[in-house]
């Protein structure tokens, strides 16, 4: 049985897959298991509260739920647990990806749903880790490590592009 924390990542339809494996090998990169599931909020609306009802007891602690057009998975599933739930609106034909992202950040009062940038699927899991992290100081540490290489890269990037202007 595992000892790592787990992470729920619910996807609307198995089409949304793809853009979500970022999102998995970011969580795994975390040291956080990922529980992935398809489920639909309008074809299985009674299969997204039983999840989501039982989540805690299964010992999930955040929930990312990705979909795209009317993207109502986040509020679904935040209707019926009191984890944290964070929103991945999916790039779609229809208004590329506006119509998922309104529905996710529009949710009504008492049912919030954190909502990442439309295929923000590696930020979503950013999110979930630095939530987590609250609890969990080696995803603590992995986090500040992480952040140290995103400067150290920007640093080498800086100093490249400054010796080409100074080149030209």
């Amino acid at each position: 049985m595992s000892t790592k924390p787990k992470v729920a990542l619910v996807m609307g339809s198995d089409s949304d897959y793809e853009k979500l494996i970022p999102c998995i090998k970011m969580l795994k990169k975390f040291e956080i298991e990922p529980v992935v599931r398809v489920i639909s909020a309008h074809r299985t609306p009674d299969e997204a509260e039983r999840f989501a009802k039982n989540a805690k007891a299964e010992g999930i602690e955040v929930i990312l739920a990705a979909a795209g057009k009317a993207a109502h998975l986040g509020g679904v599933l935040a209707a019926f647990t009191t984890l944290p739930v964070i929103g991945i609106p999916i790039k779609s034909s229809t208004m590329d990806g506006l119509d998922s992202l309104l529905s996710m950040v529009q949710m009504p009062k008492g049912i919030p749903v954190a909502t990442v940038a439309i295929d923000g699927a590696d930020n979503a899991a950013i999110l979930a880790a630095q939530i987590l992290a609250l609890k969990y100081e080696n995803i603590a540490s992995m986090l500040d490590e992480f952040k140290k290489q995103m400067a150290d890269e920007v640093m080498t990037k800086n100093e490249r592009i400054m010796l080409e202007a100074q080149a030209l």
